[in-house]
């Protein structure tokens, strides 16, 4: 049952039986342009993921994305992309998961939206966004009179002192719940009898609160910090506290968890670490072969 499988989700997850999988955890591209495998649209130009002579000297903000604003009218386009490239496999989910199951979507904040609209046009239902409050941050926002002053313009410098250009730093990520709906007719109580999915395991929640696990919940607030060994591995590595707290509170025991995308296979390490069965996809061999140390 344990596999992990090297290929493009949207043709390995034809693949899967029907109603087989309990639970679906999943880092998925963001579609911010943050890597090769997360430029998801196609307005691309010479410019994307280059390096200015900035970017060469930082070991976090290593190539250059666009700007909110994007470069040109095409760039316009980018948020509806990433909805039709997240439909281009969400139906296949709804359809391997079993009634009721759940499905937790890491989708960044920006195009969170377009993906749940996906997953909503392939039949799950939204159930619920939780925050996961990281302990930090990287975080780059110019200071506006820094620009003017550069510019000469010292004027505008001091009108403009104290405020900076781009984002609030990004201290909470979206965890996006969905549920593969249950057979109309029947309760939720009956489908959990039926499929052992469902349900949310409420002990599960208190006991992390008093094993000192680094979990730190408030109703559908997480708090989670990375240890050392979360990081390294990939670009976009999430904790395994977090992603056992998420497979714990959703499955039991021997059930199976996929993960379509899993980068460096923290989900796949956590569903190992709680007994569970697993599924992996991963596009890139690089990280294909990490994984695949990491389970030995």
């Amino acid at each position: 049952m344990n596999k992990i499988i090297c290929g493009d989700s949207r043709q390995e997850l034809k693949h899967i039986d029907s109603n087989s999988i309990h639970l679906i955890v999943s880092d998925i591209p963001y579609g911010i342009s943050y890597d090769e495998w997360d430029v998801i649209h196609s307005n691309t130009n010479s410019a994307l993921l280059g390096k200015s002579p900035a970017q060469e000297q930082s070991s976090v903000f290593s190539k250059r994305g666009k700007p909110l604003n994007g470069w040109s009218e095409a760039d316009k386009k980018i948020p509806l992309e990433y909805y039709q490239w997240c439909l281009s496999w969400t139906p296949e989910c709804f359809r391997i998961l079993k009634p009721g199951a759940s499905c937790f979507i890491f989708a960044g904040r920006r195009y969170a939206h377009r993906c749940i609209s996906a997953f909503e046009d392939a039949g799950f239902i939204f159930k619920d966004m939780i925050s996961w409050q990281k302990d930090s941050a990287a975080h780059r926002a110019q200071n506006v009179s820094v620009v003017f002053d550069k510019r000469g313009d010292t004027d505008n410098a001091k009108i403009w002192s104290g405020w900076k250009l781009g984002n609030l730093r990004p201290l909470f990520e979206p965890i996006l719940w969905f549920m593969k709906p249950y057979e109309i007719g029947t309760t939720l109580t009956d489908n959990i009898k039926e499929h052992n999915v469902g349900a949310y395991n409420e002990q599960y929640i208190k006991d992390n609160h008093l094993n000192n696990t680094g979990i730190e919940v408030c109703s559908n607030i997480i708090k989670c910090k990375a240890e050392r060994t979360d990081r390294g591995l990939h670009p976009t590595q999430k904790p395994v506290a977090l992603m056992e707290y998420l497979i714990g509170i959703s499955t039991i025991e021997g059930q199976t968890v996929l993960d379509p995308f899993c980068g460096c296979g923290t989900t796949l390490v956590a569903a190992k670490n709680l007994g569970r069965n697993y599924i992996g996809i991963e596009k890139e061999r690089e990280y294909y072969d990490i994984i695949t140390q990491r389970l030995l």
